[in-house]
């Protein structure tokens, strides 16, 4: 495993093993694999709901604590300085852990200003090993690595050979924001699995087009979080240290960015609205008991 250092210092891999849609039921089966295949670095949120199953996983897998870099993220419904706080101790609870490597802001709504000093007085007291954000766009970005007493350390933002992300990452590097991918293949979206110039690059090195996004995203300094259920997938994303892309390859990638969203966008009112009403949803039921 290769790693990079965060502006504090952190050493963080640069590939782990995202838990997103990854079902209560099966997480704990596919945290021991991934465990088992060599990964050290575990990606889960409040918002997946299988910390607790993260958490087993962990204690149960014979690999020590601190050989793990684990990541969490609090939810919208958990902002503001009280809420997040009460929250980043209860994550802990599930992941059966006290202290945890990364934990992110999930979302830029809401007041995550007062979550982010949550996360900055967590940090201080030695909870957290580093703090950051996922979803900012730079202009929220800049405005709160500005203004916070301490400036987010990664940015985890959709980053895939469509959406290449090439200002935002301009930015994160000028105020030292660690870029982190989530969904690093677009989920296939567009047919990126089969897109013919990732496949050609492939068939030189003997690779799959994912292993091949991997690797450009690794050369472009994006750490990465694939998921898999199945622990074959889970060895193949792994094995992508032994090959380098040329920079004409380099830019045959770039040349198929699409400057847009495959999922949606932050900035897009409806979808503001949207994540408003999935709040107040998630908030109604809690009051009546009803979710887990």
């Amino acid at each position: 495993m290769e790693y990079t250092a965060l502006s504090n210092g952190v050493k963080m891999p640069v590939l782990g093993y995202g838990v997103y849609q990854v079902s209560p039921a099966e997480c704990e089966r596919c945290v021991r694999d991934a465990l088992t295949a060599g990964y050290r670095s575990l990606d889960t949120a409040q918002s997946y709901f299988n910390e607790e199953q993260v958490g087993a996983a962990m204690a149960n897998s014979g690999v020590p604590r601190q050989e793990i870099f684990l990541t969490t993220k609090v939810w919208v419904e958990h902002y503001g300085y009280e809420a997040a706080r009460a929250s980043v101790l209860e994550s802990m609870r599930r992941l059966r852990t006290d202290y945890l490597d990364l934990v992110l802001l999930h979302q830029p709504f809401s007041d995550y200003y007062g979550a982010w000093r949550a996360l900055e007085d967590l940090y201080q007291e030695g909870k957290l090993r580093a703090i950051g954000v996922s979803n900012f766009y730079p202009d929220r970005l800049v405005d709160l690595a500005s203004f916070a007493r301490i400036r987010p350390m990664v940015n985890q933002v959709e980053i895939h050979p469509y959406h290449q992300q090439t200002e935002a990452l301009g930015w994160m590097k000028k105020y030292g924001v660690q870029p982190e991918a989530w969904a690093p293949f677009g989920e296939g979206r567009g047919g990126l699995f089969t897109d013919p110039v990732l496949t050609g690059i492939g068939k030189r090195y003997g690779k799959s087009a994912a292993q091949v996004m991997l690797r450009w995203h690794l050369q472009r300094g994006v750490v990465v979080i694939p998921k898999s259920t199945h622990i074959e997938r889970m060895q193949e994303n792994l094995n992508v240290f032994d090959f380098s892309l040329t920079g004409e390859e380099m830019a045959a990638i770039g040349a198929l960015d699409k400057k847009q969203s495959a999922f949606f966008s932050h900035q897009d009112p409806n979808m503001v609205e949207w994540f408003v009403k999935m709040v107040e949803a998630r908030s109604t039921r809690r009051g009546t008991g009803t979710e887990t």
